[in-house]
């Protein structure tokens, strides 16, 4: 510790700086200003919910994917910045993707939704950085070829998602799990449409699905909290993150979000990992780890619990659940193809052009659709991720269109609805 203190402040990018993960990471950052440096903030278009961070952080470098945003924040830095320091403005996606890979960043936090993480995500990768991943679609889409990156650059992946960094935190250092894991025990809180009567979905509205009753997200992510697809994704991710064979994750529903996964072991022993549901917890656990820090968060009172209470997912209720297990037991392209499938879905759903029990058809018949021809094949390179996701995103508009009449304008952005 005495070692650290006479360091100097680590570098921190953050992709996604306006939305639920980006703010929780600057909350713990404002506790431990010796320690962290935020050299750049990456946004979309939020400039109401940027402009007091970087009044606050005072970055370098500032990226804004949204080319007119980007243009209203460098009138409003010329008229109202005050003193030295006055960030430079990224607009092009490749300058603001190579934000990962600067040298005077030591620490990435991946948290931009979608596939639209993916291209700084790998940046962050191949450049050996220390990522904090929650944009989980980078391991979804993309599983293998990120993995041997980071082998061969030395890139630590730390999982910011409660339930990937519960395990994280219950696994043995040096201990690869497939010698001592039984089971990675993924806890769902089975989002608000848990106890909902089945013959009441097909009146879910947006407004339904985006209200979440322990966390506060994102709407995209909302709704696939709603669906339990973020945790078909979540299973995916953890395949890859921890090695572990899909037959060896299960989910299980625990409503009150209290225990944010398990791990059992060969031994019958199993652990958890217990907090406040607070995103708060986690990224402070990644950015420092293996030291600890304050989150801010305040302690669990065991006492003030009234219960624990867990329970199989019901797959009638939650069918993106099997979907995203169907996808990993098919391997190649088919993670992806489902991932694509959902964004498409989702927003179109948040358009109110879909139902929400669209969502789950839309998926399947894309996957079907997708796999009965030759254009999915494993992927080799990020680029051919991005074409066939692309490929795979024109296919469910199209399934879209033709099963329910829904359209989705071409240039609709998937990412925009946080």
């Amino acid at each position: 510790m005495d070692a650290f203190l006479n360091a100097a402040p680590q570098g921190v990018a953050i992709f996604g700086a306006t939305g639920s993960i980006g703010q929780s990471t600057l909350a713990v950052l404002r506790l431990h200003p010796a320690r962290y440096r935020v050299h750049a903030l990456i946004a979309h278009r939020r400039l109401e919910v940027l402009w007091p961070d970087l009044l606050a952080f005072r970055p370098a470098v500032v990226g804004v994917a949204c080319p007119q945003a980007a243009a209203a924040l460098r009138i409003r830095l010329q008229q109202e910045w005050v003193g030295s320091g006055c960030p430079q403005v990224l607009d092009q996606p490749d300058e603001i993707a190579a934000l990962a890979a600067d040298p005077a960043v030591s620490i990435v936090v991946a948290a931009i939704v979608g596939t639209a993480g993916l291209a700084s995500t790998w940046a962050a990768v191949c450049a050996g950085k220390r990522v904090l991943l929650a944009n989980k679609e980078s391991l979804v889409a993309a599983g293998a070829l990120m993995m041997q990156a980071a082998q061969a650059s030395g890139a630590v992946l730390l999982p910011v998602d409660s339930e990937h960094n519960a395990i994280f935190q219950c696994l043995p250092v040096g201990v690869p799990p497939v010698d001592a894991v039984e089971k990675l025990l993924l806890t769902a809180s089975g989002g608000p449409f848990r106890t909902r009567p089945l013959a009441a979905f097909a009146d879910i509205t947006v407004a339904d699905a985006c209200r979440h009753p322990n966390w506060s997200m994102g709407r995209k992510i909302s709704v696939d909290s709603a669906s339990m697809m973020n945790k078909g994704l979540e299973v995916i991710e953890a395949a890859w993150l921890f090695g572990v064979p899909p037959a060896r994750i299960e989910v299980v529903v625990h409503p009150q979000s209290i225990i944010h996964s398990m791990v059992q072991f060969a031994d019958g022993s199993v652990l958890a990992q217990m907090g406040r549901p607070d995103m708060r917890t986690p990224i402070a656990h990644a950015l420092a780890w293996p030291d600890r820090v304050a989150s801010g968060v305040a302690p669990l009172d065991l006492c003030a619990l009234t219960g624990l209470h867990f329970e199989r997912p019901d797959p009638s209720r939650f069918p993106c659940l099997q979907l995203a297990y169907d996808g990993l037991a098919l391997g190649g392209a088919a993670p992806l193809i489902i991932n694509a499938a959902n964004e498409v879905a989702v927003a179109a759903f948040l358009s109110e052009q879909l139902p929400f029990l669209g969502i789950a058809a839309v998926i399947r018949a894309t996957l079907d659709r997708a796999l009965a021809g030759t254009a999915f094949a494993a992927a080799e390179s990020i680029a051919e991720v991005l074409e066939q996701d692309q490929r795979a995103r024109a296919l469910a508009e199209a399934v879209m269109a033709q099963l329910f009449g829904a359209r989705v304008a071409s240039s609709l952005d998937y990412h925009s609805f946080g």
